[in-house]
Order: structure tokens, then sequence, then C-alpha cells
């Protein structure tokens, strides 16, 4: 076998392209791919989480969606991650199950979040009997307490975790908690898991503190410029890194007031890249017309350092 690749810099979460009656636009998957690698300068993704509407989908729709992104990103991408995470551990474990079978670079798992483990060991066993499933992938949970209240700390989690779960690389840290954040990296002192932070515009507070890279939906058509960011980090450069990371948010900032949520990144994402991302499943309903031209005007009214 050859040596995995490190996981690390930027790695887009999906949106997941639908024809305007809902259904998954699969043929768009491969310019997707094209556009995320020679345009963002992407090569990592992360299929079927939140900004892939992943759990308004149904079963079969996910992996089907899973085969497709790792049918063209095969010799293009360098990691798919596929969110296997569900309400009900059969589900998870059925595509656990099948991602391992396609070949994907890893899973991950967000905790269950009607029924929700209150304590460290209930997660962990939920965890442990989806990971198990596919005993020779790399594992990460998936941590987005905003999204399902559970609010286990991660430096936490991680006592003990190798051990219960042979295979765990790795947390997708979707908090604005850079303490737990931070005391996770600390523990980290081998060096053997990855921490991807996923509050894209807090980014560079999370490198500061020791993340190794990030998922995030703006990596889908802001990847170029926040490589740079990444890359004036590691000169370092703060000062320019700053520069990104305020225009960044700035942009951020100006959409959240208007309403910004998973339709709204698919109404970003196909006017500046050109591929039709269609509507959101409902309940999410699509982004306005007057959302679009705003946002689009904010987004051109931008200039980034050296005219990136």
């Amino acid at each position: 076998m050859t040596p995995r690749k490190k996981l690390e810099g930027l790695v887009a979460a999906t949106i997941t392209p639908m024809t305007p009656d809902g259904q998954i636009n699969f043929p768009v998957i491969r310019q997707y791919v094209d556009y995320l690698v020679n345009e963002q300068n992407v090569k990592n993704v992360f299929v079927n989480g939140t900004t892939g509407e992943g759990l308004s989908l149904s079963i079969q729709e996910r992996k089907q969606l899973a085969e497709e992104w790792m049918c063209q990103g095969k010799d293009k991408l360098d990691h798919v991650i596929i969110h296997v995470g569900a309400l009900n551990l059969p589900e998870c474990q059925e595509l656990a199950r099948h991602a391992a079978a396609i070949g994907a670079s890893g899973i991950a798992v967000i905790a269950p979040f009607f029924f929700k483990p209150t304590k460290k060991d209930e997660l962990v066993a939920f965890l442990q009997k989806v990971a198990f499933e596919a005993p020779e992938v790399p594992f990460y949970y998936y941590h987005i307490p905003p999204l399902t209240g559970v609010k286990i700390r991660v430096e936490e989690l991680l006592d003990g975790i190798k051990a219960q779960i042979p295979t765990f690389q790795g947390v997708k840290f979707s908090d604005t908690d850079l303490l737990d954040l931070a005391q996770c990296v600390n523990k980290n002192e081998t060096g053997e898991f990855e921490f991807l932070y996923g509050v894209d515009e807090q980014l560079l507070g999370a490198l500061a503190v020791g993340a190794n890279g990030a998922v995030g939906s703006t990596y889908n058509y802001l990847g170029r410029q926040t490589n740079l960011m990444l890359q004036a980090f590691a000169k370092p450069d703060l000062a320019l890194a700053q520069k990104y990371q305020f225009l960044t948010g700035e942009f951020l900032n100006f959409v959240i007031k208007l309403g910004f949520g998973v339709a709204q990144t698919k109404a970003v994402m196909t006017f500046v890249s050109g591929i039709p991302m269609g509507p959101p499943r409902l309940p999410l309903v699509d982004a306005s017309s007057e959302f679009i031209v705003k946002a689009k005007a904010k987004l051109d009214s931008i200039v980034w350092p050296h005219g990136d």
C-alpha cells in the first residue's frame, strides 16, 4: 500500500447541485471538480456534509453522490472525505460500509442530534460502532455544536480515543471555541491527529493555535484567495494573512446580515463559477434575487491584495 497522504490545507465542503425540480444534478460534478482544482487550487473535498444538504438526501442519493465524486475526482483530487452521519446508527453504518467499498479517503460522522448523546462515553460508543464498519478508512468526528446541540468538548473526547477507535484520524471542528481547539492541539504532541477548522471567517485564529487546515463552504469560490492567506501565514507574513482574512470576513459579515445559509451559498457559487447549483431542497428555499444582486455587487467590490 502507498502511504496515506496527510490531509492538510483547504477542503471544500461540497454543494449538492440540483435541478429546478429538486433532483441531484449529477452531470455537473465533473465540471465542479475541474473548477475546484483548476480555478480555486482546492484538491480536497468533504461530501454530503452540511453545505451539501447531506441530511436532506436519501441514503441512496448520498451513495450515488459519493460515487460520483469518487469517479470524477479520480486522479484529480487528493482526498474525498465522505460524511456518513445520520440520525440513526444503522444508516450511518450502511453509509460507512459503502464509503469504504468505493475507496473514500476518509469518513466523518456528525453527532446524532434528535436523541442526543449527553456524555462522552455515549458519543464515543456511537462513533465507535460506525468506525468499526470501515476498519481501513481514516475516521473523523464532525464537531458542529451550533447545529447538533451536542456540546461535549473535543478536548475531553480525545482522551483515550485511539484505543477505542483505532482509525480515528481527527476532527472537523466547526465551532468558535478556540480554547477547546487549542487544548486539542496541545494534547496532539505526536501530531497523529488532524484538526480541520470549519468556521471560515475565523480560520486565521484557528491556524494561530495550530489547526492543520480547514473544511468550509467558502473554499468553493474563495479557495484561491484563502490559499494565498495560508501561504502568507506560513511565510510568515501576518499582515498579509490578516488582509485576506479581513476581506473574507467583510464579505461574510455583509451576507450574514442579509441572511446567509446553504441556499445563499448555492447562489454565490453559481454566479462566481458559472456552474448551476440550483435550488436547495425543502424546507430550505431559494435565495432571493435581491440577495444575489447585493452579494454579487459586494464580492465584485472587494479589492484583494496584489489584484488576486
